[in-house]
């Protein structure tokens, strides 16, 4: 076994004998202590899966499109020619880093609160689990391994939500239960549609559309985006989102909307466009239509929202409609603009729902009308909010600019009547992200302080700036450097559109 390899295998098994660890350990606060220090290993495996390997450089038109930097292929189920094959390249690796990294911080936050409802744990037992499924969703290069893990974050997240959330918990929990089951059925009906009319379930070479029909990529298409639409979630499939992020403990949102929701958009451009091309040539103008619906409907809603983390929920349906719109594009320019909005929205939503977990823990309520004069009580939280919420607007030199600008640019470049209205109407929804942020920052930071504010003192735990600080650096450092993102996708990228095009 090579060394990727080795830490392929790695971050795997890391945070699955964690989690089998955490379980076994008696004392609750021991526990979340050996969470931790696993979540740490799985990052400091993750992060070195970047060096060596890079089959993509010398890329032709005539070699597959998915060339890993490192790959483990094993036989799986010989009778069913299925195979355990895991890869990582410049697509994949951000989002492996991104969640071994927001997974770590949630699980050292609970070494300084647990939620109420039950033990910390099981919580971070839990959140362990979640980690493998998604961390093998962005390693699986075999369409049935794909499903499988793409299936193991979904009991788990519903217990975080269910066990710590708010007062209507249970009821969002199920929503979110029932909208991903129907997700799951489509995506495994999508699957089996694929397997069965290609005779094979690798991903390298299904990439491309490994000689299927039209029909039957139009009909893989419109399965698998419909189901990765349901995770993302895109408009008009998101509204068991909102609730879900409003009643999860904060811990539960940072990881549902820093990284499972990017179990879908990632899910969209490897899968769905990578294995059905034609679908998602045929599909493309709808997708662009849909993006644009839900970055303008995204915005309305969040202009009239009185919850904090219900406004920052609804704020992710308008973002994760700047990597539709990018996506639809079929250039190179958009997937670029998709990939970086996702890292960039993992980071900085993961912060806004750190700070408004914070917000509320201090004043006891999320509610815009009770909150004023945050910044004359506590000038440090509202500077950090004020921050994370001009980074999530696209303000220039953060990181949520160039996914955003790169997507309305991806959509001009394509031309023509529809694409450069839906560039101009993309443009004006970025507007109003604008808006709806100041308005949140001027409710909640400006004026005198509200009964609720009054309570809170200036200070900040040391856990909290734990949690905080790198996410901050990390905006800053997408945002001055995209190339740290851009830069180990731009070969794979122009590999799928390679053979997307042909």
């Amino acid at each position: 076994m090579t060394f990727g390899q080795g830490l392929l295998v790695a971050v795997l098994a890391v945070p699955a004998l964690g989690a089998v660890a955490v379980a076994a350990t008696p004392r609750d606060r021991a526990a979340r202590l050996v969470g931790t220090v696993a979540a740490a290993l799985t990052l400091l495996a993750a992060v070195p899966l970047v060096f060596g390997g890079r089959g993509w450089v010398a890329w032709s038109a005539d070699a597959p499109a998915v060339r890993p930097w490192h790959q483990l292929d094993l036989p799986w189920v010989p009778g069913l020619e299925l195979r355990f094959h895991l890869g990582v390249d410049g697509i994949s690796w951000p989002l492996v880093v991104l969640t071994a990294l927001l997974t770590l911080l949630c699980c050292a936050y609970t070494m300084w609160r647990v939620p109420d409802g039950g033990s910390g744990r099981a919580l971070v037992a839990l959140l362990l689990v979640v980690e493998v499924g998604i961390l093998g969703t962005f390693l699986a290069l075999d369409l049935v391994l794909f499903f499988l893990f793409f299936e193991v974050v979904l009991l788990p997240m519903y217990a975080i939500i269910a066990g710590w959330g708010g007062a209507d918990r249970r009821r969002a929990a199920r929503k979110f239960a029932l909208y991903t089951l129907f997700g799951s059925v489509l995506l495994l009906v999508g699957v089996y549609v694929v397997v069965a009319a290609a005779g094979t379930a690798d991903l390298v070479t299904l990439t491309g559309g490994a000689g299927m029909s039209r029909g039957t990529q139009l009909a893989a298409f419109t399965l698998l985006a419909l189901a990765f639409a349901v995770k993302s979630p895109l408009w008009p499939l998101h509204s068991w989102l909102p609730d879900a992020h409003t009643q999860a403990p904060t811990v539960g949102s940072v990881v549902l909307a820093g990284v499972l929701l990017k179990m879908g958009t990632y899910g969209l451009i490897r899968v769905a466009v990578g294995v059905a091309p034609e679908g998602a040539r045929w599909a493309a103008p709808v997708l662009g239509v849909l993006a644009v619906a839900a970055i303008l409907i995204g915005s309305l809603v969040c202009l009239a929202q009185s919850d904090v983390k219900r406004l920052i929920a609804y704020s992710s349906v308008g973002h994760m409609g700047f990597v539709l719109l990018g996506v639809a594009t079929l250039t190179a320019t958009g997937i670029q603009a998709a990939l970086i909005g996702n890292v960039a929205h993992g980071v900085i939503t993961g912060l806004l729902f750190f700070l408004a977990g914070a917000v509320k823990d201090r004043t006891g309520t999320g509610t815009l009308n009770e909150l004023s004069g945050l910044r004359e009580t506590a000038p440090r939280l509202a500077g950090l909010l004020a921050f994370a919420a001009i980074a999530s607007l696209g303000l220039p030199g953060l990181a949520g600019f160039w996914g955003e600008a790169f997507a309305v640019i991806a959509a001009v470049q394509v031309g023509g009547p529809l694409w450069t209205t839906l560039g101009v109407l993309a443009a004006v929804g970025g507007a109003l992200t604008a808006a709806y942020f100041l308005r949140l920052l001027r409710q909640v930071t400006h004026n005198r302080p509200s009964p609720a504010v009054g309570r809170v003192g200036p200070g900040l735990a040391g856990a909290e700036l734990t949690a905080w600080v790198p996410l901050v650096l990390l905006a800053l450092a997408i945002g001055l450097a995209p190339t740290l993102v851009l830069g180990v996708a731009e070969a794979p990228v122009d590999a799928l559109i390679g053979v997307v095009s042909r």
